[in-house]
């Protein structure tokens, strides 16, 4: 029998990779006691053959996705989201690299992790970009970057900067970063800009639509969540709309078109540069993971899919990893089942999903900080549950059910 793990990381928990460890470890275990052969038994012995295939949603964990499907991880000293050098992973893999920004400039690596509103109008994308450079340097001509978790509010102007561009202010000195300071840009020099861009495919991995500007663009949705004031989103999107000024007297009118692209507002607007200076294609996150990952192919002769994330709920159905998994597993024709740390779906969603059973970690322990606690243990309990099961199928495609 052929398992596919396909997890999403649990999030303030575990890691995809760790997720799939411990499931597979409590399957083995669990199909080896019901199949009466000893725990830890070879695929020859025990007849069951497990892949782990870690995946996310193109935001944090697409790193770990990418090193799972065969990347090396290769890491660079840039400046953090408030200019502190700090030292960030990304991964490459022949000419493809794989950039999580959240790994240069996100909110979880904001000094003390913590935003505020000093944070919010003064962080800078310059490390995501400085990251794009070293994936450059390495060669690499495909660059996917995943843009979930950022710190900054800047129109991906420090992403500019971060390969090459000057910023200038009236007087031609260079601006501080910050989205706050694009209120004074008065020209782009782009002589220094890296050549290499040009000759570089860029695929922007966001669910994100939302567009630069205006109530539903960047500073306004996104904004808050950094830290923003109401005040700071007001100064924000101001930069922002002068940013994009700024831009098209520099490159033409395409800088006003792509500030209403779906996707610009994506990562406090790192979308927007992306799509205006890098001609970078937005994807769905879960689409260009599943992509990497070749988890179509690997699922040949597979006889049950295990996806999951930490909580499975309505945002879950709205194209989230477990239901990229599950659409993979269905066109294949393979059964899939969800494991999570919490289910808030009804049994009808669950059905609609395409889940032909779900495990929860609560239905273990009901208490949910002991769950996020001591979610490798609970994983490998629900994986011998289902190991238990397998072992008992003749035909999983059939007995497997919500």
């Amino acid at each position: 029998m052929r398992v596919v793990i396909a997890p999403d990381k649990f999030k303030g928990s575990l890691s995809a990779p760790a997720v799939a460890r411990h499931l597979e470890a409590g399957l083995q275990a669990g199909y080896a006691v019901h199949t009466e052969v000893p725990a830890g038994s070879s695929l020859e012995v025990t007849g069951l053959e497990v892949i782990r295939i870690p995946v996310a949603d193109g935001g944090e964990g697409t790193l770990d996705a990418a090193v799972g499907s065969g990347f090396t991880r290769r890491s660079a000293t840039v400046s953090g989201p408030t200019g502190q050098p700090l030292r960030a992973e990304f991964a490459v893999r022949g000419r493809e690299a794989v950039i999580e920004m959240a790994a240069a400039s996100g909110l979880a690596v904001l000094p003390g992790s913590v935003p505020d509103s000093s944070s919010s109008t003064g962080a800078t994308s310059l490390g995501t970009g400085e990251l794009i450079r070293a994936a450059l340097d390495a060669g690499c001509r495909q660059i996917i970057l995943g843009v979930g978790g950022s710190a900054n509010t800047d129109g991906g102007a420090g992403v500019l900067q971060g390969l090459g561009a000057r910023l200038l202010d009236a007087d031609g000195n260079d601006l501080p970063p910050g989205g706050a300071a694009l209120a004074r840009l008065a020209g782009i020099d782009f002589s220094g800009f890296d050549v290499r861009v040009e000759e570089t495919r860029f695929v922007l991995a966001s669910d994100v639509d939302n567009p630069l500007l205006g109530p539903e663009g960047a500073a306004a949705i996104f904004g808050p969540q950094k830290g923003a004031s109401p005040a700071d989103v007001e100064t924000l999107d101001a930069g922002l709309a002068n940013f994009v000024q700024v831009l098209a007297g520099e490159i033409g009118p395409l800088a006003e078109r792509a500030a209403h692209e779906p996707g610009a507002g994506a990562a406090g607007g790192v979308g927007y540069a992306a799509i205006a200076v890098l001609a970078a294609t937005r994807r769905p996150g879960i689409d260009v993971v599943l992509e990497f990952t070749g988890l179509a192919d690997r699922l040949a002769g597979a006889d049950l899919v295990i996806t999951g994330e930490g909580s499975l709920d309505e945002q879950s159905l709205l194209g989230k990893t477990p239901m990229g998994v599950a659409r993979a597993a269905g066109r294949s024709g393979v059964p899939v089942i969800a494991v999570c740390g919490r289910s808030t779906l009804s049994r009808e969603q669950l059905k609609k999903s395409g889940f032909q059973q779900v495990y929860a970690l609560t239905d273990l322990e009901s208490n949910v900080d002991r769950c996020i606690a001591e979610a490798g243990p609970l994983l490998e309990q629900l994986g011998r549950q289902i190991g238990a099961q397998l072992s008992g199928n003749a035909d999983t495609k059939e007995d497997l059910h919500v």
